[in-house]
């Protein structure tokens, strides 16, 4: 969701401004921004584009929602969305790990998701209580572990973002088999049979039976 939607305003603001970078711009552009930060890391933390791309998208998500479930009976549907980088945000641990030249590793990534330092998107819980407000559920499902998955809700329940369930990860990465606990009635003993009617994610396998092939 991010990446398509920031390359569609990145498109849009280069044709507003009629510049069309040279490859030699591009490719002597300079890998850090002048905070020190990686320019990604700089850009996802403080660029307008990135705040306004996710709030689009919400928007959009929130007008197809309207439409999709107008005669739908409250308490009957869903809408599953992926956490990281969808509903909450990590780049905190992303900046924190290249101030120090590291990247990615489990050990670290533990020890930030027991600190609890996750914050809500730009976006998010505004579409979230409006689907609550529609007569929706909200079931998160996300690659975090099983073991990772108090913290999860703990942050969840500090930034009073809307959720009905979380399912984490018990062995694979696909997720097909915990949107059929949602769609079975299996995921909480609180929900019924729910038919989710959207997906919303940040990468292709946040939605099913998408993978790579499909780009």
């Amino acid at each position: 969701m991010r990446n398509l939607f920031s390359g569609l305003l990145a498109i849009f603001f280069v044709a507003c401004r009629g510049v069309t970078p040279t490859p030699e711009t591009v490719l002597e552009a300079p890998s850090t921004h002048e905070s020190g930060q990686p320019k990604e890391i700089h850009w996802v933390r403080s660029s307008a584009e990135y705040r306004a791309s996710l709030i689009q998208a919400y928007r959009f998500a929130s007008e197809v929602l309207e439409a999709s479930v107008s005669d739908r009976e409250a308490g009957t549907w869903a809408v599953a969305l992926d956490a990281d980088e969808t509903v909450i945000d990590n780049s905190l641990y992303q900046k924190e790990r290249a101030e120090i030249g590291e990247s990615y590793s489990p050990e670290s990534w533990g020890e930030w998701v027991k600190r609890r330092e996750a914050v809500p998107l730009p976006g998010s819980q505004v579409f979230l209580q409006h689907v609550r407000q529609l007569g929706g559920k909200i079931a998160i499902v996300t690659n975090r572990k099983q073991a990772e998955c108090e913290d999860t809700e703990a942050v969840f329940g500090t930034h009073s973002i809307p959720y009905d369930v979380i399912l984490c990860k018990r062995g694979e990465s696909r997720k097909e088999a915990r949107w059929r606990k949602v769609q079975d009635g299996s995921a909480s003993p609180s929900l019924p049979p729910l038919d989710i009617v959207m997906w919303i994610g940040d990468n292709i396998e946040d939605f099913p039976e998408f993978g790579q092939e499909k780009r």
